[in-house]
């Protein structure tokens, strides 16, 4: 049995990050958003979103420490054309050491709907030594705030169960 997707508007009320609309770059011979462009926009909404949980986009520079992707499980829902505006909404799913585990939703606003959906692993990491290292205790803290928060949402993400913190 497939579970569905949450619907656009529960989506909709999570904070939005990377609005913009979809420039004519950003198309391809197909006459829509490039496959590229959907990973970087998401994974750029995701950045954003880290902010809230104390992991600024300058982390690597102002503490020595960074996020690197691990692994990622994408869903192409629906297509993306020029001038559609979009969003992204982040949910955090679980933390645990050294990494987390989230799903972003990139939103087609003008359409009203989802069009595609991140799960990913991301690993925090020790910029001098580059290995994993565990979370700072605060940013550990608003990772767990943050997932408590999610997790008395109304909805469940759909997991790809590919994937899974260690």
């Amino acid at each position: 049995m497939t579970t569905a997707h949450p619907s656009y508007d529960e989506l909709a009320a999570l904070p939005s990050y990377a609005t913009r609309a979809v420039p004519t770059a950003f198309e391809d011979i197909n006459g829509h958003l490039n496959i590229r462009h959907y990973v970087g926009i998401a994974s750029e909404g995701l950045d954003e979103s880290l902010a809230d949980v104390g992991i600024p986009q300058n982390w690597p520079t102002v503490a020595g420490q960074a996020v690197f992707s691990a692994e990622h499980h994408m869903t192409y829902l629906s297509e993306l054309r020029t001038g559609d505006k979009i969003s992204v909404r982040v949910r955090l799913v679980g933390r645990s050491s050294r990494a987390a585990h989230v799903v972003v939703y990139l939103l087609d606003d003008s359409h009203q709907k989802l069009s595609y959906v991140m799960e990913e692993i991301f690993l925090h990491i020790d910029m001098e030594s580059r290995r994993t290292a565990d979370w700072p205790d605060d940013v550990a803290g608003a990772i767990d705030r943050q997932i408590a928060a999610d997790a008395n949402l109304a909805w469940q993400p759909v997991l790809s169960g590919s994937m899974a913190l260690r």
